[in-house]
């Protein structure tokens, strides 16, 4: 398919990912490869961060921004209260992105296995948006959860992509 497209990147999801695949990604050969086939109108990545590896990630967040990245970080905090403790998550910035952007788009591409996406992906769908869940099923237990698998028009096994993308 040709069109509009937009890649949201769930950072720390797809370099887990690849990762148990073998490799690394090469973020500027990524977008090489996803301009073939259509008009690239934004490449969103998502990565929540430790206060103590902020400084780590600096590098990699500038290059992004350099590139046409559309860069969202956040910093996890840890909340104690009846002895449980929770993270801020990207999940909610990627999904209000998806939505906002899904009227001037025709794909979107998701990278992220994240099950907790597969509502998001189905309302996207419903303003008439293809979305092509981008994970691996490759090792066990798989790194995508069956049910965003299924919610998404089109599944594209990351480790097919390797030899575009890989660094």
């Amino acid at each position: 398919m040709t069109g509009r497209r937009a890649l949201f990147i769930d950072g720390a999801n797809l370099d887990r990912t690849a990762r148990n695949l073998g490799f690394e990604i090469d973020y500027k050969r990524l977008l090489l490869e996803f301009e073939k086939s259509g008009t690239l109108v934004r490449s969103y990545f998502y990565l929540a961060i430790r206060e103590s590896a902020a400084g780590g990630v600096q590098r990699l967040t500038d290059w992004l921004e350099v590139n046409r990245f559309t860069v969202r970080t956040r910093l996890i905090k840890s909340h104690e209260g009846e002895g449980r403790r929770s993270r801020r998550s990207i999940g909610i910035d990627l999904a209000i992105d998806a939505l906002e952007i899904a009227p001037r788009v025709d794909e979107v591409f998701l990278f992220s296995g994240d099950g907790d996406f597969r509502a998001l992906v189905e309302a996207v769908q419903r303003l008439g948006v293809r979305v092509t869940v981008v994970s691996s099923v490759q090792m066990a237990p798989a790194m995508v959860s069956e049910e965003l698998r299924r919610q998404a028009d089109e599944f594209l096994e990351l480790a097919t992509l390797r030899n575009s993308i890989e660094r």
